[in-house]
Parts: C-alpha cells; sequence; structure tokens
C-alpha cells in the first residue's frame, strides 16, 4: 500500500466537529488530525464521545435524527460533501471499521467467507473465485487456523476471539487507506485481548494503515498507539503522542484515568483510587470546563471558563486552566484525589 503513504496529507482531519442527536450536543467541537501511517487511540469514560467521533467520520447516524457540523477529511475525502452513492463507495473501500461486537455485525445467515467475498465484489470488478481467494489470504494474514474450513462457517460456529479476527479480515478485505476500531478486544478475555491488539500493531505497521482505535484501556492504548487524545464530556482535553500522555500528563482528568489503574493497588495497604462522581449530563452542560465539577484542582475561573488549548511542548496540546499544577501534582505521587465540591450519587 504505497500509494497513501506517498500522499502528504493527513488520513484523518477533524476540525471543530460537533454532533447532535435532537438538543444532546454529544460530541463539541473535536480537533484531530491522523497522520499518514499512524495509530491514534481515543480514551475516556463510557459517554465521552469516543464511538459518536469515529461513527461520524463514515457518516452512520440516521441523517433525520441527528445533525453533523464542522470538518471530516478522511483519505483525501470530504466526507461531508459525499453523496449516498459515494458515500456507500467510501464505506469499506477508503475507510472501514471493526466494531465492537462482531457477532452483531455479521449476518447470521451467511458464512463468513459469503460476507467477506461479497463485500470485495461489491467495491471492486472481480471473480467469486478471485474474491474468495483474496479472504482466504485475509484469514491466513489474521491467523484463523484452518483458514479455508472456517471460511465456510456462519458467525455463532466461531469463538470470540476467531469472530473478531474475522472482523478485521473483513475491514481489511477491500484495502482501506484508513481502519476505524470502535473497542475492538472490549468482548474478549485478556490472553486474547494482547493478541488482536498485537495484530492491529503488525497489520498497521505492515499495510501502511492509519488507525484510529477507540478504547476504555489506557494499556491497549499503550500497546497500539503512536499518539493518545483523552475525551470528556464531547471534548478533546488532552492529546500527545503515547509517552507524553502517559508519562507526563497535564490534565487533571488523563491523571485520574492514569491513577484509577489497578496496578501497584493489590500492595498491601493500599487503595485503588478512583475519580469521584459521574460524567456531566449532555442535555444540561455546566458552564465552564465540564471537568470541573469532579477536579482536584478547581478553582472559580474553572467554573465559569471553558479554558482554552495550550500547546505544553510539541504536538502535546492541553485545555486546562491549571496545567502546570496537573503536571506537578502527578509528579508528586499518588494523593487522594477529591472533588472540589459534593457530587451527587
Amino acid at each position: 500500500m504505497s500509494g497513501p503513504m506517498s500522499n502528504p496529507e493527513p488520513a484523518v482531519t477533524l476540525g471543530n466537529l460537533r454532533v447532535a442527536f435532537g438538543k444532546v450536543q454529544v460530541v463539541d467541537g473535536v480537533d484531530l488530525t491522523v497522520e499518514r501511517g499512524q495509530a491514534m487511540a481515543l480514551i475516556g469514560e463510557s459517554g465521552s464521545g469516543k464511538s459518536v467521533t469515529l461513527r461520524a467520520i463514515l457518516r452512520l447516524f440516521h441523517e433525520g435524527r441527528s445533525r453533523i457540523e464542522g470538518t471530516i477529511l478522511a483519505a483525501g475525502r470530504d466526507v461531508q460533501a459525499l453523496s449516498k452513492r459515494q458515500l456507500a463507495n467510501f464505506r469499506g473501500g477508503d475507510v472501514s471499521m471493526i466494531f465492537q461486537e462482531p457477532l452483531l455485525a455479521f449476518d447470521p445467515v451467511y458464512t463468513v467467507g459469503q460476507q467477506i467475498t461479497e463485500a470485495i465484489r461489491r467495491h471492486e470488478k472481480i471473480s467469486k473465485e478471485d474474491a474468495r481467494k483474496r479472504a482466504l489470504a485475509l484469514f491466513e494474514r489474521v491467523r484463523i487456523p484452518s483458514p479455508e474450513r472456517r471460511l465456510d462457517n456462519y458467525p455463532h460456529e466461531m469463538s470470540g476471539g476467531m469472530r473478531q479476527r474475522a472482523m478485521i479480515a473483513l475491514a481489511l478485505a477491500c484495502r482501506p487507506q484508513v481502519l476505524l476500531a470502535d473497542e475492538p478486544t472490549t468482548a474478549l478475555d485478556a490472553t486474547v485481548q494482547i493478541q488482536v491488539l498485537l495484530l492491529l500493531r503488525e497489520l498497521q505497521r505492515d499495510l501502511g494503515l492509519s488507525i484510529i482505535i477507540v478504547t476504555h484501556d489506557l494499556g491497549a492504548a499503550v500497546e497500539v498507539a503512536d499518539r493518545i487524545a483523552v475525551m470528556y464530556a464531547g471534548k478533546i482535553v488532552e492529546t500527545g503522542t503515547a509517552h507524553q500522555v502517559v508519562l507526563d500528563p497535564h490534565h487533571p482528568y488523563t491523571i485520574g484515568l492514569l491513577r484509577s489503574r489497578a496496578e501497584g493497588a493489590l500492595a498491601k495497604g493500599s487503595r485503588l483510587q478512583t475519580i469521584p462522581g459521574s460524567p456531566p449530563d449532555l442535555a444540561n452542560r455546566p458552564p465552564g470546563c465540564p471537568f470541573a465539577p469532579r477536579c482536584f484542582l478547581v478553582e472559580e475561573r474553572c467554573r465559569q471558563e471553558m479554558p482554552p488549548v495550550a500547546e505544553i511542548s510539541p504536538g502535546h496540546k492541553v485545555a486546562c486552566w491549571r496545567t502546570e499544577e496537573a503536571a506537578a501534582a502527578y509528579r508528586a505521587g499518588p494523593t487522594p484525589v477529591r472533588a472540589a465540591e459534593p457530587v451527587p450519587a
């Protein structure tokens, strides 16, 4: 796939992306750039807008029930300007998606092989025999055992890990430039999770793919991503290289996510730290920073004014009024993270 790599423009550019369902603003002004051949992880709690951002790139929402505003450029195409026919060719051809639960993504009444060959023939003028050969090669590439026999399996006849590998093969069937992965390991056990993550990383490097992966798991993000973007209440609050975000966080929310991980919590007498409270009601957004009610560094300005995005170092951007205080608190080591005000249960 040398073609996409020779193009200097980014693989994906989101500019002031806003997605609303009715009066609820779920994604609120997201700016994100993914370079060619780069892997980006979107992390955050449930309800932060990660999956909605991902699906907006493919315009997967019903037009009458949703509103998408802003710039969406992917694989050299202006997604907002695509007609229905162009969008059908764009999905799977230029940009493809791996869904969280492949058992729901596959059609239960057709074999997995039939579905992959149909996808290939939908986008390319190719014989059924050649399409099946490519499907077989993809199954071998994603290391599905007994690939020829597995092509004739129905989705329910495969294990969870094998179905997810088949889902990856389907997503790669038409040689896309960009791969979107919506929590691809959530439904899998820990051993299979790491296998799937390593497979995605290997495919990304070998094929020159650009990948955006949505996950709750910081460990998964570090394993597969070059860059990490942290989302909260529909906004990107911190973005940088995996090294910058994990080892030198400057946003209190990122610090809360890092401290709430289980590593080190099994030491005798230690307790797992948590982020108090819960994400805000997006239908009734508070003024100012949406994380203020849960932040351990909150001051009055945080409750009144939305912080601007500041570049802490090259490529490392944070939306917080107290970036240096947050970084210093993280370097000082674990301390109880308390909400600045009572948060209703």
